[in-house]
């Protein structure tokens, strides 16, 4: 346990790590602010010195998951032209499922925080909107470079890729296995290629 009045390098990461164990291990009724400081090591206040409330804990981290995830999409358009088009979608994916359900479940059943995450989103933080905006400025870069076809509608392929990731991420379970094979087949079904 760190030192009452020590500053803690890290905190918020410290505990948003903490609550992600708690879920993975616990189950999303387990997270209280207790439970995560208790597994940070810290000291009960801690949480609540840092974040009104349990509700805003949870939002905070499921934006700052979803921050993460939005940069590895904004990378996507400059991989235009190098891999194959399904690596590089079904990459993304991957990292867009690597998201804890659990953690993401918290937001869906906490009505404060759900509330708190829909109004950052709103206001312009980074979700869902800002992948399919990459995803969708990536095929329209392989489009130019011919390698995928023309007429393929960009921002359709993109949003329903974005659709069914949404509905993975909600629909998983913890410790369920990545569906690779399922997105494979869909950027396959979506783009043409094989």
């Amino acid at each position: 346990m760190s030192p009452r009045g020590v500053a803690i390098p890290d905190l918020r990461e410290r505990l948003f790590e903490a609550a992600e164990r708690v879920v993975a291990r616990d189950g999303a009724a387990a997270l209280t602010s207790r439970a995560v400081t208790t597994e940070a090591g810290c000291a009960k206040g801690v949480l609540h010195a840092h974040f009104a409330g349990l509700d805003e804990f949870v939002a905070e981290l499921v934006l700052d998951r979803f921050t993460r995830t939005v940069a590895l999409a904004a990378d996507l358009p400059a991989q235009a032209g190098s891999g194959t088009v399904t690596g590089n979608l079904v990459n993304l994916a991957a990292a867009v499922l690597s998201l804890d359900p659990g953690v993401v479940g918290l937001a869906v059943t906490r009505p404060a925080a759900a509330l708190r995450v829909r109004e950052a989103w709103a206001a312009g933080a980074p979700g869902f909107d800002a992948v399919q905006t990459s995803i969708e400025a990536y095929l329209s870069a392989e489009q130019r470079l011919e390698r995928i076809a023309d007429k393929l509608d960009a921002g359709s392929v993109a949003l329903a890729l974005v659709g069914t990731l949404h509905h993975l991420l909600m629909t998983g379970r913890p410790g369920t296995p990545y569906p690779q094979d399922r997105v494979q087949r869909l950027v396959h079904a979506l783009t043409g290629l094989s």
